[in-house]
């Protein structure tokens, strides 16, 4: 018996660890994050002087050229931007040694349970490594949701104080004292970076860095340009709250539309599982062969193979990117 629930937690380990590293290629969250990364600046533009002004389009096509440059040379943020990313305040130390004492955890309570060695190393990879990295992408997602359901207003706010005579930078502060979180922080952070020295439309550039969504990348990207090459601010700013309302009202749109695709999804998913647990309860020796025996066993293993694959395929399906 001891055998067979070792074959059972080292296939759970090996199904967490795909659900970890191949999960993300094969759902597209990983090309969606490095589409979403190609326009981050790693560096502020050193803004022009007065002998090296030129004219509004050519910097403007300036701006954009270099946008797409470092859009070539995006990378994977390292793990103390993604910590801040998920709005945590941990220090990167500090990660690592939750993530170190988790792993250690569920090493010793598989030993505990006798489970085995390469059950209990499966364990502690999957708590050590795993959930770390997963739940730490969860947090970022909410946190993103937040940012987005509160941005457009925020970018209205801008606009009347604009309008109503404020400079950008007041306006900016209202935000910053106001709003909710986490505008409210994000802005803030804009004010401290502008305080410091950096010119306003390079630190709001830098809210991409903190909060990687292409709404967050149009807002840095209209204030840096106007803060360059001059325009209409206010009218721009209108602009973009109606573009950061059309996307929003097109994601509910595409959730409510995708909605019966998912819950198809989870019924098929789920159905293997819900009748397999009721057999168990009403004939329990009827489906023991399938751990019992050998040739049993490996059509267990099978079916969890092929339900994986159609569980990622599933995802892949009702996953749509605008």
């Amino acid at each position: 018996m001891q055998a067979y629930g070792l074959f059972f937690l080292v296939s759970i380990a090996i199904g967490g660890v795909a659900w970890v590293f191949v999960y993300p290629f094969l759902s597209g969250e990983k090309n969606a994050e490095r589409r979403m990364a190609s326009v981050a600046r790693s560096e502020p533009i050193a803004r022009p002087t007065r002998a090296t002004q030129k004219p509004r389009r050519e910097q403007i096509e300036g701006t954009l050229k270099q946008i797409e440059e470092r859009r070539r040379k995006a990378s994977r943020p390292p793990l103390s931007v993604r910590l801040t990313q998920a709005g945590l305040d941990w220090s990167k130390r500090r990660f690592l040694i939750t993530a170190g004492a988790l792993g250690v955890g569920a090493f010793l309570g598989g030993m505990l349970m006798g489970t085995g060695l390469l059950a209990a190393l499966g364990f502690a990879f999957a708590a050590g490594c795993g959930f770390p990295l997963w739940f730490l992408a969860f947090l970022k997602k909410r946190r993103e949701a937040r940012f987005l359901f509160t941005l457009p207003d925020a970018v209205d706010v801008i606009v009347r104080g604009i309008k109503a005579g404020l400079p950008l930078l007041d306006s900016l502060k209202l935000i910053a004292t106001d709003a909710e979180e986490p505008v409210r922080s994000e802005f803030r952070s804009i004010i401290e970076t502008q305080t410091v020295g950096m010119p306003l439309g390079e630190a709001c550039l830098k809210l991409y860095e903190r909060m990687p969504v292409a709404e967050a990348n149009f807002f840095g990207i209209v204030v840096s340009i106007q803060q360059r090459a001059g325009g209409n601010l206010s009218e721009a700013l209108g602009n973009l709250s109606r573009v950061l309302r059309d996307r929003k009202k097109m994601k509910a749109k595409i959730q409510a539309m995708s909605m019966e695709a998912k819950a198809s999804a989870s019924i098929i998913g789920a159905l293997p599982i819900v009748v397999m647990s009721l057999v168990y309860f009403t004939s329990p020796d009827y489906i023991a062969l399938l751990w019992t025996d050998p040739l049993g066993r490996i059509m267990l293993a099978c079916c969890a193979g092929w339900m994986s694959v159609g569980v990622f395929v599933m995802r892949k399906m009702i996953n749509f990117d605008f």
